[in-house]
């Protein structure tokens, strides 16, 4: 019996393994992330094909993040019990499928069915991959690998509307090849990842909470519609909002009922005993709003208040995604090199970020595009510091048979401040836009209504420029709001327990308290 265990948990993997191993890993996040950045510059295009309406456009893009975050906790739960490798191939897999079945759509309905399927297996390609870290690397070496992160993260981020303007644009392609170009590079990673990737499988009795789970996705996938739908839809305070945010918080009551009675839950409450999973729970919201925030409207920044492309427009978000990868390959390196100590970097991290929002509240259509590159490169430095190391924070204080679960939970956690916060802020830009403009055109014999939909190119000169200067404030108040979230961050990361990063894979509940005090009094040494 000895003997069998041995074997099926195998040796730990060398670092020359490892780096194998992340070019499977790698790849895969960077068709994921591009998958939502590549589409960006095809919609308006899909629009007038398959003959959408502006309400399925904006479902193209909330199906995928609808479904992604649902299933995150799923995922992970389910990388404590099976195999983590195979989940992940498994992901991928649904991921590719949906991507080539997005690509043979022919009517909006179809289209943003498949989004959905392949936010299932982005859901858990974004869960997993941390996991799969966790079990190749000590949490104190995972900072020399986290620069494969931010390049893997960069490159799509940038290269995703570049790539897809082209496509677009290129005779003989066309957008359905926006969906077609992820196929090649995620067949590749599966490839890679089945040939590289040896992580020990830990067998134990499979008992999964299917009650918990559906109400769990239920209630979760209520609110987000809600969120996503509030404020264009219907007012926020509705009849309609009632009963989606009403029916959400009943079903996650239910949710939460079954979690406390069943003996394997998918979300394991207990886990928020521990005071670092709750305060980075917080603090990833912050984090996620921040990040998808950023993405969304500064590339609407620069389009709408700016007047650049939409291939401009991604370049010039280049200072954010720099600073991200800067700031979380060097972060990583020094805490790997040096004591193990994260908390330093997360405490000048969420400072940063809470600067650089506020920063950013100050831009208008005319600010120095240098001063507003230099806000962003501190915005990216800010979550570079904080994204890796929050999750390495509490993989650090987790047993190796929750780590799935955990790690899937802070994810979920920042994948739903981000769909979250992206809606309530876009609420709020939609309102400030139109009372700037209201307040613009005032007098402006001719001028439109500021409630109607404008295209600011067709506009007259001095409309034009009144509309700009609306988006222009309405900008810097939504990044002013997004710093105050950002407090609650900052504050989270100063009331964390440091604890430094533990220098072995296997981890359970009974030594993690002999650990602990060990390194910490050879840090005090």
């Amino acid at each position: 019996m000895t003997t069998s265990t041995e074997a099926e948990q195998g040796a730990p993997m060398t670092h020359r393994q490892v780096v194998q191993a992340m070019y499977g890993l790698m790849l895969a996040l960077f068709v994921t992330i591009l998958s939502t950045t590549i589409v960006t510059n095809a919609l308006p295009r899909i629009l007038a094909d398959l003959d959408g309406s502006q309400s399925q456009y904006a479902w193209v893009v909330t199906a995928m993040l609808l479904t992604s975050t649902a299933t995150t906790p799923i995922w992970g739960k389910l990388s404590d019990l099976f195999s983590k490798k195979l989940l992940y191939q498994l992901a991928l897999t649904i991921f590719m499928t949906g991507s080539v079945l997005g690509g043979f759509a022919q009517s909006m309905p179809e289209l943003i069915g498949y989004r959905a399927v392949q936010g299932i297996g982005m859901g858990g390609l974004q869960a997993l991959i941390q996991v799969v870290i966790a079990a190749m690397v000590a949490p104190r070496e995972r900072g020399r690998y986290s620069g494969f992160i931010g390049a893997a993260f960069a490159t799509a981020t940038v290269s995703g509307p570049l790539i897809g303007g082209f496509i677009v644009d290129a005779p003989g392609l066309g957008w359905r090849w926006c969906f077609w170009i992820t196929v090649p590079v995620a067949v590749i990673a599966l490839i890679v990842l089945g040939r590289t990737l040896k992580l020990p499988v830990v067998r134990r009795p499979v008992k999964i909470d299917w009650l918990g789970a559906t109400f769990l996705v239920g209630g979760v996938s209520l609110i987000l519609v809600w969120v996503s739908m509030a404020g264009s839809q219907f007012a926020w305070l509705s009849a309609q909002s009632a009963a989606y945010l009403g029916g959400g918080v009943l079903i996650l009551a239910l949710a939460l009922f079954v979690e406390t009675r069943v003996s394997d839950p998918i979300v394991p409450l207990r886990m928020f005993r521990n005071r670092t999973i709750s305060l980075v729970t917080v603090a990833i919201v912050a984090v996620g709003t921040a990040m998808f925030g950023g993405s969304v409207f500064l590339a609407q920044y620069f389009q709408v208040a700016r007047g650049f492309s939409p291939t401009h427009a991604g370049l010039l978000t280049l200072p954010l995604v720099l600073g991200m990868f800067v700031s979380s390959t060097l972060s990583g390196q020094i805490i790997s090199r040096t004591t193990g100590r994260v908390k330093p970097f997360l405490v000048f991290g969420a400072s940063s970020l809470v600067v650089a929002l506020m920063l950013l509240s100050t831009i208008d259509s005319r600010t120095n595009l240098v001063l507003v590159g230099c806000y962003l490169a501190l915005m990216g430095t800010g979550l570079g510091c904080m994204m890796q190391n929050l999750v390495l924070a509490v993989q650090n204080t987790t047993a190796n048979s929750e780590v799935g679960s955990v790690t899937s939970v802070v994810t979920f956690f920042r994948t739903l401040g981000g769909s979250a916060g992206v809606s309530v802020l876009g609420a709020v830009l939609a309102a400030h836009v139109a009372s700037y403009v209201a307040a613009g055109l005032a007098g402006v014999p001719g001028a439109p209504s500021a409630g109607g939909s404008m295209e600011v190119e067709s506009l007259p000169g001095p409309v034009q420029q009144v509309v700009r200067d609306a988006y222009g404030q309405a900008f810097g108040d939504i990044f002013f709001i997004a710093g105050c979230v950002a407090l609650v961050t900052l504050a989270c990361v100063v009331l964390i327990k440091e604890q430094p990063l533990r220098t072995t894979v296997e981890w359970t509940s009974e030594n993690a308290r002999t650990e602990t005090e060990s390194l910490s009094s050879a840090s005090r040494a």
